[in-house]
């Protein structure tokens, strides 16, 4: 089979595609037949070697896939060849077949499509648990979104939006702030223009209840001077490259909260409350309520252009690797 490899740390564009054994399903494991997999921003920073979690070298990227299960060991129960699936692992989607414990796959939603199933889990999951566990953001509240126009953005956009909330979302570009509209943000702005005065404007002076920052760095400090008070700020990651600091008077005289969010941590420490995430994202799918836009599309032999697309800030949502067959 084919499967795209890093063998140094030296970034994408050292990745390249191999023909590679089969992987054997052992104890406790399922086989899937990739049909489509989510290319993402972690990707790019286990080939740099600057992720938190740093696989054995060689390593095939990729964490959230779809397809069709083909093998399971004898000990696996619930899941039969034929199968129609999504998958979550920390490696291993860039390939046309892939082997993960049987606890991290889950049934593809009814009427998802592969393509969809493989960009969307993971935003929704991490949105659902960063705003309703984490940020407990209420119906009515505010909610300003950085990055809106990339995939975690976008299906944080969707989220608080189910949630009952008033969506500002921040994207540049026109192309991609119609994107970020059309999935129901109530407002749309261009970082460019300053976010503190048109997130103060918008609200009437009041400030944002809820930020949510996939990209940290200058959207952080823009956060700290337009967050409401008693407000609260979750960390998703840090897409702009930099990690701000936080002056620790800030949050004291604004009374604001700074809340981490890894979500498969969240639900291995908290096993109910992350099922009941799970199910909630689940549920809205099928129900036809969330659903990741896809702006790219590439074959597995153009993984680092794919790649390139998000270096390159030109994805709308999600970029996809796609197998056929």
């Amino acid at each position: 089979m084919k499967a795209v490899v890093c063998r140094s740390l030296e970034g994408p564009s050292a990745l390249a595609v191999e023909e590679v054994p089969s992987p054997e399903t052992q104890a406790g494991q399922v086989k899937v037949s990739v049909r489509a997999s989510a290319v993402n921003y972690p990707d790019i920073l286990m080939t740099q070697g600057k992720y938190q979690f740093k696989p054995p070298m060689p390593f095939t990227p990729g964490f959230e896939s779809a397809g069709i299960v083909i093998e399971t060991a004898p000990d696996v129960k619930g899941w039969s060849a034929g199968d129609r699936v999504l998958t979550h692992q920390r490696v291993g989607g860039y390939a046309e077949e892939l082997v993960v414990p049987a606890q991290e796959v889950t049934g593809l939603p009814d009427g998802m499509s592969f393509d969809e199933g493989a960009g969307f889990y993971v935003g929704a999951l991490t949105a659902h648990v960063a705003l309703h566990w984490r940020g407990q953001l209420q119906a009515g509240e505010v909610l300003l979104v950085y990055g809106a126009a990339g995939g975690m953005g976008l299906a944080a956009v969707e989220v608080g939006k189910l949630m009952g909330a008033m969506v500002i979302g921040v994207a540049r570009g026109e192309d991609r702030q119609a994107v970020v509209a059309a999935k129901g943000a109530n407002h749309v702005i261009d970082p460019a223009a300053g976010i503190r005065d048109q997130v103060l404007e918008i609200t009437g002076g009041a400030g944002a209840d809820v930020v949510y920052d996939p990209v940290g760095g200058d959207a952080f400090d823009q956060s700290v001077r337009c967050i409401a008070w008693e407000g609260r700020i979750v960390i998703v990651g840090f897409a702009g490259g930099r990690i701000a600091r936080l002056p620790t008077n800030l949050p004291l005289i604004k009374g604001f909260s700074v809340l981490g969010v890894r979500a498969s941590e969240f639900g291995r420490r908290n096993p109910e409350k992350g099922e009941r995430a799970r199910e909630t994202v689940l549920r809205w799918a099928a129900e036809g309520k969330l659903r990741p836009h896809i702006s790219h599309r590439f074959p597995l032999d153009r993984a680092v252009d794919a790649l390139k697309v998000l270096i390159e800030r030109r994805a709308a949502g999600k970029v996809l690797l796609t197998m056929r067959g």
